[in-house]
This record gives structure tokens, C-alpha cells and sequence, in this order.
């Protein structure tokens, strides 16, 4: 048994108690005040450097080690919660109402905060290990904020390192690719503006938009097939549609708004998509004589890990748990991830860990009121966040033999 086993077998069941109790208490996105005030004091009561309300709510911890060397990379993790009603019914469920740790964040927090108690404790390894713990990667611009902010000016890093969980990977592997790992998450709207009237009687009177918006739905669908090349991947998807009244429905709408969500992994495609939408939008509407607004808002950029930082990442996994473990070349998905943000100022690499499956195959998935992080696979999560500094800044780190 390592010295790192060791410690984790004495630690494990503090920091469940650690997890759930964050899980108990789920904050919005740069609301994190009760989280980052957590975080801020168990790392300085174990001796870490802290810079707090970076980003508004973000939280910075620096551990320099006592070999020399100048490097130093950045581990992150996010900390915010998602608006929606927890129903686990879990003794450690959410006590904030509509507000839930969905995601596994509270998980994230957690195991990097472990790893900053075993690494203060242990500084073997020569060069800086910044900390960041990152509000509102939901959504609300956690990570431009933080570099708004100036995280890299006042924490350099050579190289930065994400982690998150997954539901349907078997609990303890690890999978990550090179390239392409995650996609720009973008929204747009479009309003149809016609002439309403009575649709009974005089329906001729009208320019009815409803037709204008059923052609455009079908039409979205014609960017992905013809407009998108055959090898590149885009996502266009329909969200909500509003249009009159449940207590009218003998009268044509003057107004009707339509929105949803974009994926790509290119900048390019993503140029195109926006246009595209846009044009969709304005011909259909002419055709059936009245008029469209577009709107397209970016949201996170594509994160795209680099060959080395991924190289890196996949050794220190396979320290974690063992390479049979450990997939890099995992398929690529189409969430969204605000860290991508960060990794477009520093080289990085995003992993995935397993969050488990059930013996029948079924999982509970992320953004879901049921959902609820493993506290099994924290040591592991810990293992992969001190074998990252091993194979950054020194070797030796995490196999010293317990004594």
C-alpha cells in the first residue's frame, strides 16, 4: 500500500461527509458564498496559500513544493448547482428549495480539496500546483469571469487540468481524447412578427406565422444535412416554442418566438450555423409575408485538449487505477464545458471519470432531479489530481510506501 492509499483509507470518510454536506447546501453560479467560504477555510487550516473572491466567487489555492523549479500547472474544479428540485430524498439532500447539486460539482469541489490536503502535506515535487475552484460553470461565465479577473496574470500555469464525473462510465475509469472533446454550447431565438386575426372566419386576413415557423423548424434540420459537412459534427436543436393563447385558440397569432440550442466543435461550422439560422429565418418569413427577428447568443467555446497535456492526463489516470482502466481515445460528446474557456488562454486536458452503472446496465444521468455523485470514486478522483503534479512536477509524489 502507498503512502497515498494510506492516507486516503484514514481521510475517505471525512470528505464524504465534506461532499454531502456541500450537497446539502447547493448555490448558483457566482452565489457561492457558503461553498467558497468552505473551500477557502479548509485550505487555509491546512496551510494553502488562499485568494478569495476571484471572479466574484472563485477561490485560488497555491501550494509551492520543496524541490526547485519553476512550472506550475492549475487543477480546477466547479462549484455552483443547478435551479432545480432535488427529489433523491436522500438524508443529505438539498435544503435550498429548486436548487440541486445535479451535476456532480459538489463531487468535483471535493476531491480536489482532498488532493490540497494530501499535496500541503506532502510537497515533494518541484513547482507551483494553483488550485482553482471555479463558480458558475452553468452558465453564468465562471471562467471568464476568473480570467477577467487576471487568473493567469496572478497565478501563472504551464498547463491546466479538468475533471468530471460521468454517468454510464463504470465507476473508477477514466477516459479522455485528443482534440475535439466537447462542443460550443450556443443558443439562438427567432420571432415572428404577422398580421393576427381571426382564424375561423378570416383566416385569409392574416399572414400566419405558424406556417413561417413550421418551415423554419423543418428547415433547421436541412443545415445539419446540407450545409454541415458529412465528417463535421453540428447539433441544432428546438427548445421551446410560444406562440398565442391555450384561452384563444380561434385567433392566428401576431406573434410567436422560437428558440433552442447549438452544438459544434469548429469555429468555422459555428460561423456557419449562426448565419444560417439567420437566413433560414428571414426567407421563411418572407415567404409567408411577415417578418423574423434572429438572435444567436455564444455560449462556451469547443474544448479541444492538446495532444501533450492529454498524454500527461492519461499517464496519471493510469497510475490512478491502472491503464486497463483508462481509454484515451474516448468519443467525443456534445455537452458543454466552461472550462473550455480557461483552455483557450493555457494548453490543457478535460477528463472524464466514471460515476458508475447499475448491474442492469441503467444509470441515473447528469442534470436530472434523481441524480447523486459516487463518494466511492472520491480516492480515485484524488489519486488522478496527485498523479497529475507527480507527472508534472516530480516523480516519487504519490508511490512512497507508507511507513
Amino acid at each position: 500500500m502507498t503512502k497515498l492509499d494510506d492516507w486516503l483509507g484514514q481521510h475517505h470518510a471525512a470528505f464524504t461527509a465534506i461532499r454531502r454536506d456541500i450537497h446539502s447546501h447547493p448555490e448558483l453560479g457566482l452565489e457561492e458564498v457558503r461553498t467558497a467560504k468552505l473551500v477557502a477555510d479548509k485550505l487555509r487550516e491546512w496551510g494553502v496559500e488562499v485568494a478569495e473572491n476571484v471572479g466574484k466567487t472563485g477561490v485560488v489555492g497555491v501550494i509551492r513544493g520543496n524541490q526547485p523549479g519553476e512550472r506550475a500547472i492549475g487543477l480546477r474544479a466547479d462549484m455552483d448547482c443547478l435551479a432545480l428540485e432535488e427529489t433523491t430524498n436522500l438524508p443529505y439532500s438539498s435544503r435550498n428549495h429548486g436548487r440541486m447539486h445535479a451535476c456532480g460539482h459538489d463531487g468535483h469541489t471535493t476531491m480536489l480539496l482532498a488532493a490540497a490536503q494530501y499535496l500541503a502535506e506532502n510537497r515533494d515535487f518541484a513547482g507551483t500546483v494553483n488550485l482553482i475552484f471555479q463558480p458558475a460553470e452553468e452558465g453564468r461565465g465562471g471562467a471568464n469571469a476568473m480570467l477577467a479577473d487576471g487568473l493567469f496574470e496572478r497565478f501563472p500555469c504551464d498547463a491546466i487540468y479538468g475533471l468530471h464525473n460521468t454517468p454510464g462510465m463504470p465507476a473508477s475509469t477514466f477516459g479522455t481524447t485528443v482534440g475535439p472533446f466537447l462542443a460550443a454550447a450556443d443558443s439562438w431565438k427567432v420571432a415572428f412578427h404577422g398580421v393576427g386575426g381571426h382564424g375561423g372566419s378570416q383566416p385569409h386576413r392574416s399572414t400566419d406565422i405558424t406556417y413561417a415557423q413550421a418551415h423554419f423548424v423543418l428547415g433547421l434540420q436541412g443545415i445539419i444535412g446540407r450545409n454541415v459537412a458529412p465528417l463535421d459534427t453540428a447539433v441544432i436543436s428546438v427548445g421551446y416554442i410560444h406562440g398565442g393563447d391555450v384561452n384563444a385558440s380561434n385567433v392566428i397569432p401576431s406573434e410567436l418566438v422560437i428558440g433552442g440550442t447549438a452544438r459544434t466543435y469548429s469555429q468555422e461550422v459555428r460561423d456557419m450555423v449562426e448565419r444560417r439560422i439567420a437566413d433560414l429565418a428571414a426567407a421563411t418569413a418572407q415567404a409567408w409575408g411577415c417578418r423574423a427577428e434572429a438572435h444567436y447568443h455564444r455560449g462556451t467555446s469547443p474544448l479541444v485538449n492538446e495532444a501533450e497535456q492529454v498524454r500527461v492526463a492519461v499517464a496519471a489516470a493510469s497510475a490512478a487505477v491502472g491503464a486497463e482502466h483508462v481509454n484515451g481515445q474516448l468519443r467525443p460528446g456534445t455537452g458543454g464545458e466552461d472550462f473550455a474557456e480557461m483552455m483557450l488562454v493555457r494548453p490543457g486536458a478535460f477528463m472524464r471519470i466514471g460515476n458508475g452503472v447499475n448491474p442492469d446496465g441503467s444509470f441515473v444521468g447528469l442534470h436530472t432531479p434523481l441524480y447523486d455523485f459516487n463518494d466511492a470514486i472520491i480516492p480515485d478522483g484524488v489519486r488522478y489530481w496527485v498523479g497529475l503534479v507527480d507527472q508534472e512536477l516530480g516523480q516519487g509524489l504519490r508511490a512512497i510506501a507508507a511507513e
